[in-house]
């Protein structure tokens, strides 16, 4: 697969600096949504991106400390439970990609954003489905989201220790359902995705939340 396929359309278009978004967080229980827009050298390229998901804890850890020495500029966002809780998760990643993009030290030329995600941007744009797979600069910023979110995670998990924060980065895993009924909610819960899921798992239990 060509992941430059992409980035040579628009840089024949005249585009130079082209940006890559992604997002890691949107299905999880608790925490927040975490964006990345990065703009990479196209001309010496990492070996290894791939959609974060797909990649060992390790290798992750390795290639983002790459990415952020090679990278013509970054910016990681987060936006919170609260705010997902107020304006759904959808608006929640658009606002954080837009911040994201927004927070480039460097405007980009053009922002190629994953899955079908337009944004209020001031920039051309092109949203790629699995775009983290198919593009080296979406690839890029998928990896600096999932480490920074991980990591975030792991510290929460020593705030919140009931729920495995440090293995399951907030999404519903047993153990994780587990300390919710255990324990109750936390800070950092997201309260409409709790009442969702425990609607649709404890329809014969009465609702604790």
């Amino acid at each position: 697969m060509d992941k430059l396929e992409y980035e040579r359309k628009w840089q024949e278009r005249g585009y130079a600096l082209i940006a890559g978004v992604d997002e890691v967080g949107r299905g999880p229980l608790a925490g927040p949504v975490v964006t990345a827009a990065v703009i990479m050298p196209l001309d010496d390229l990492i070996e290894g991106v791939d959609d974060s998901k797909k990649l060992s804890p390790k290798k992750r850890e390795k290639l983002a400390e790459e990415i952020q020495k090679k990278a013509i500029a970054y910016c990681i966002s987060e936006v919170s439970h609260t705010v997902i809780d107020e304006i759904n998760i959808l608006q929640a990643t658009r606002l954080c990609m837009k911040q994201s993009v927004e927070g480039l030290k460097i405007a980009p030329s053009c922002v190629l954003t994953d899955g079908n995600m337009m944004l209020d941007i001031a920039f051309e744009q092109e949203s790629i489905v699995k775009g983290d797979a198919k593009s080296y600069s979406v690839g890029c910023a998928s990896i600096l989201a999932k480490v920074y979110r991980d990591n975030l995670m792991k510290e929460m998990a020593k705030a919140y220790p009931y729920y495995g924060f440090e293995k399951n980065a907030g999404y519903g895993t047993a153990l994780h359902i587990q300390g919710i009924r255990e324990h109750g909610l936390c800070e950092i819960h997201r309260k409409t995705f709790v009442k969702k899921f425990s609607g649709e798992t404890e329809k014969n239990e009465p609702s604790t939340f």
